[in-house]
């Protein structure tokens, strides 16, 4: 093997890269604006809810419970009428609807247990399993008040002093800006080779190379550095300029740590892209080939859901995936800053993981030349 051809055969995919706009466009969205718009879009998973109002009581405990609700959680109550409220839901226009009977401060006061009706759009996954509990909350407490005739907290008998580590304002975003920057990372890096094989076949330079002085290894080789160069310069950016610079996330470790992490990532991930562009036929071919792939190990990698939640059987044949071990790097650098000494178990398994993915890849890439 020579280093040299290795070098050329780089370049020369750089320049394939360069000659191809909507693969750049794909790296630049998925570095900058995919990231910033996916942070910004977790803060909370009740946010500006459309709430509507019957309210045949008319009295002042009924127009204390309109009042109480408000943005950002909720926006601001349409008061309705009875005959408005079934349309309304069906049209899809509101995602909750609440009925206040009438007479019902009357009730109130009379010390019985009157009823408030609350319909509940419940296609409206993420808003209506938590909506539900904050509407009851809300309404109670303000019965609570207005019977009382003052506001008072209520007296629990144990004190729970909140520390939270690593993220004290427990901010939603900082996790997802992290998590999207990791899957952007090993979508590109799957992307990029396994498209740049598929690309050098249907444009038949595949047989310009089979005819001159280069190995298998070589031709190999020559993708993963320079899709792998691309999509950790880009990755870089993305962790200095987006998470750090735009999203203000904190980082606590070592930022070249985790690009060293990262570029043992890209090459496990860069060989499994070779690997899938042998088996596919085609660019569409591929694709679904990306989508099988990419689901496992984006979901069941931790990034999404903590490994914890999961299956024993699943635990343990998620540890033959690089992501799984990549993730754990990431989050221990970047948000509790830990050092060599803690993820080296980590770069280990990325070593052996990469090693054995470009020996499998390779084999399957050499019968793909014959």
């Amino acid at each position: 093997m020579r280093l040299a051809n290795v070098l050329q055969l780089g370049i020369k995919e750089l320049r394939g890269l360069a000659r191809d706009p909507m693969l750049l466009i794909l790296i630049a969205y998925a570095f900058t604006l995919s990231i910033y718009t996916a942070s910004r879009a977790m803060p909370e998973t009740l946010s500006r809810a459309a709430i509507a109002i019957v309210d045949e009581d008319r009295s002042p405990v009924s127009g204390r419970i309109a009042l109480a609700f408000y943005p950002p959680y909720f926006v601001i109550p349409r008061l309705i009428s009875a005959t408005e409220m079934d349309r309304r839901m069906d049209e899809g226009i509101d995602t909750f609807a609440l009925d206040i009977p009438p007479n019902f401060q009357r009730d109130l006061l009379a010390g019985r247990a009157p009823e408030i009706q609350l319909n509940v759009d419940a296609t409206r996954m993420t808003q209506a399993f938590t909506g539900a509990g904050h509407i009851q909350s809300i309404v109670t407490a303000e019965v609570n008040e207005f019977l009382s005739r003052y506001r008072s907290g209520a007296a629990l008998p144990v004190d729970l002093t909140l520390r939270a580590r690593f993220n004290q304002e427990l901010n939603k975003s900082w996790f997802g800006a992290i998590t999207n920057v990791i899957s952007s990372i090993t979508m590109l890096s799957i992307v990029l080779t396994g498209a740049a094989l598929i690309r050098e076949r249907e444009h038949g330079t595949i047989d310009h190379l089979l005819v001159m002085p280069v190995t298998p290894v070589e031709i190999m080789l020559s993708k993963i550095w320079s899709m792998g160069l691309v999509v950790l310069a880009a990755s870089a950016f993305s962790i200095v300029v987006v998470v750090q610079g735009l999203l203000a996330v904190p980082i606590e470790g070592s930022v070249p740590l985790f690009l060293l992490g990262a570029a043992l990532q890209l090459f496990a991930t860069t060989c499994m892209g070779i690997f899938l562009a042998t088996i596919a036929g085609s660019m569409p071919q591929f694709g679904l080939l990306l989508i099988l792939v990419l689901l496992p190990l984006q979901v069941l990698s931790g990034g999404t859901t903590p490994r914890e939640s999961m299956p024993e059987i699943i635990q343990t044949i998620m540890l033959a995936a690089p992501n799984t071990h990549f993730v754990i790097l990431a989050q221990a650098i970047l948000f509790r800053g830990a050092g060599l000494g803690v993820v080296w178990p980590q770069f280990a398994a990325l070593i052996g993981i990469g090693a054995a993915l470009f020996l499998f890849s390779l084999h399957r890439f050499r019968l793909f030349l014959r």
